[in-house]
């Protein structure tokens, strides 16, 4: 079993990079709560299980490049976000 870390990779920044640029301090801005967060990593989750991984890579069962975006995007909007 190999860890194709090139997806995880170029998905955390990519999700970490949009988490930053998230702007939730206008009137019209969406609140985002703790269990906001665990609700879209569960629903992250079971997304990446149904799109599955890229067709030559047998690691994981899921699309590890969605799951670190997502996770790239929450971390980049808790750290960094306006």
């Amino acid at each position: 079993m190999v860890l194709h870390l090139g997806p995880i990779i170029f998905g955390f920044i990519i999700g970490f990079i949009l988490g930053t640029r998230l702007n939730t301090n206008s009137e019209n801005a969406v609140k985002l709560t703790i269990a906001s967060f665990i609700a879209i990593f569960i629903v992250v989750l079971i997304m990446a299980w149904q799109i599955g991984p890229y067709p030559y890579y047998y690691d994981l069962p899921v699309a590890t490049g969605f799951v670190s975006s997502a996770i790239g995007l929450i971390i980049g909007k808790v750290i960094f976000g306006k």
